[in-house]
């Protein structure tokens, strides 16, 4: 069990760990998302519409992006710019999902609720513990 904990990220406090965790999962959603149109259809429209096989790779490349640079910023939550970037990628992610919900075609259903909690939970979670990881 100690090798296995070895692997967190060693700050403390538990935000370092939520960023670990985000990263990894996201991380899976956009393996889902490249293997199928599925996935993205499923988050957006919950299955009511296809989505194309660019806006699956776009999506896809998006969350891939976005979890590399969460997962930096989870083994340098001391370093500014990693914080920042992290802190970044929920603020965009936020305002992509609430633009799918008010112009898109994306409804509170399904898999369209979960980043809507993540993203403004860890934005807000980010923007409170600036000074602490920083200032550390």
């Amino acid at each position: 069990m100690d090798q296995l904990l070895s692997y967190l990220p060693p700050f403390e406090g538990l935000l370092p760990k939520w960023l670990l965790l985000v990263s990894v999962v996201t991380t899976v959603n956009s393996f889902q998302a490249y293997r199928s149109t599925k996935y993205t259809a499923q988050l957006y429209t919950n299955g009511q519409k296809p989505a194309s096989g660019l806006s699956t790779r776009l999506f896809s490349t998006w969350t891939l992006l976005s979890a590399v640079v969460r997962l930096t910023a989870a083994y340098n939550i001391t370093t500014p710019v990693a914080y920042d970037l992290a802190a970044w990628t929920y603020g965009i992610a936020l305002v992509h999902f609430i633009g799918e919900l008010v112009v898109g075609d994306a409804s509170l259903h399904g898999r369209f609720v979960s980043p809507l909690i993540v993203a403004p939970t860890s934005l807000v979670w980010m923007l409170a513990q600036r000074e602490a990881y920083l200032n550390a």
